[in-house]
């Protein structure tokens, strides 16, 4: 019991430490609510606005069907120039699609001898030039076959029909995966940031010399440390999770919110140990900043929440197993997205607990030999 009050007295300093430093409190409001809406509706996966010139060398009905179609909000009203002005507005970047309908195109399609329009497109957008060159080959197609068809009774079954179904994400809004992917990454930047930080600003400012001359052991004040961060952590988690991206974003309440919070809990372990075992080698917050870069940024980017890990070398997936980060993304994109409960998300649960326990253990006995040192 001595050592539980210990650890609450301790962690009760944490906290009144956080709350007189305003860097770091903007840090955490920024991150945990216009960071996350910002990243999330500003980096878009669908077509939007996207800007489209017409060379219609035809002027038939069938041309002007098409250009109709071209429809916002996937693209901007298309602008009609002429053929001599597609190479230099392409170059100048004015435009990403420029289509060339050619002439005698209505016959053509009429007369059955299948003519080729020109779809020019600038690939320096490669995201939207992808996307857009296949909703335009929709487009002219669909096009073509019901002006192709107009007069006959009944318009010939395709030789496939395709019925795609979407789960979890009708309407395929990026948003709702981008805001999800950002709230896993700041959660994992911020508890390590929030616990090396708190060793370092002990350090820095001379208040582990006080704390060693207490009856106070390394342990108790390590896990104060971790308990008072994550709890931090886990609020803004909770408030940005059903303000922003349940909120403002829009992400249907379909998984369990107290299982989501229990998976940042153990999460909060692992993160908040790397953390505390950075600030231990580190000197100061420049050296912090620098071994973050090293480690942390690698292991957001390898953990499948942006890039699926079925598309990584072989070796590199076997590795990242390990991390429990990737877990953490497998946990909370089952969670949010497919509702899915204990029964299914135990196995990776059981990883993030059990990697996180280790490496807590490790930092706890840096954490210990620094102590030691500084106290020397």
């Amino acid at each position: 019991m001595h050592s539980l009050t210990n650890i609450w007295n301790l962690g009760i300093k944490e906290l009144r430490s956080l709350g007189h430093d305003p860097v770091l409190l903007g840090l955490i409001v920024f991150a945990f609510s216009y960071a996350i809406y910002s990243l999330a509706t500003g980096m878009s996966y669908e077509l939007r606005n996207a800007s489209i010139a017409i060379v219609d060398e035809d002027r038939s009905r069938l041309s002007g069907n098409l250009v109709a179609a071209l429809l916002p909000p996937n693209f901007r009203p298309p602008e009609q120039i002429a053929s001599g002005e597609l190479d230099q507005r392409l170059d100048d970047g004015r435009d990403t699609f420029i289509l060339d309908i050619p002439p005698k195109f209505q016959a053509d399609v009429s007369a059955g001898r299948a003519p080729a329009v020109q779809v020019n497109i600038d690939a320096t957008a490669v995201l939207q030039a992808g996307i857009g060159a296949s909703d335009i080959q929709q487009i002219l197609t669909g096009e073509a076959a019901k002006f192709y068809y107009n007069g006959l009774d009944r318009q010939p079954d395709p030789p496939v029909s395709l019925r795609p179904r979407i789960a979890f994400n009708d309407n395929l809004e990026s948003s709702w995966f981008m805001g999800v992917a950002w709230l896993i990454n700041i959660v994992t930047m911020l508890a390590i940031v929030l616990s090396g930080a708190a060793v370092i600003r002990e350090r820095e400012h001379g208040t582990l010399d006080h704390l060693l001359v207490m009856p106070l052991s390394p342990f108790e004040i390590a896990m104060a440390k971790v308990w008072a961060n994550g709890l931090v952590i886990m609020i803004a988690a909770g408030l940005s999770l059903t303000v922003v991206v349940r909120g403002m974003l829009g992400l249907p309440a379909t998984g369990s919110f107290a299982l989501f919070m229990v998976s940042v809990m153990l999460y909060l372990f692992f993160a908040t140990a790397v953390g505390l075992y950075l600030g231990t080698i580190a000197r100061s917050m420049p050296q912090f900043g620098l071994l973050f870069i090293l480690v942390v940024l690698p292991m957001i980017l390898l953990s499948g929440g942006y890039t699926p890990l079925e598309s990584m070398p072989r070796g590199l997936q076997i590795a990242m197993q390990a991390v429990p980060s990737t877990h953490f993304v497998k946990i909370a994109q089952a969670i949010l997205f497919r509702g899915a409960g204990i029964d299914i998300i135990w196995p990776n649960l059981a990883v993030v607990a059990g990697v996180g326990g280790l490496l807590f253990a490790l930092a706890l006995s840096r954490f210990r030999i620094s102590v030691s040192q500084t106290g020397g």
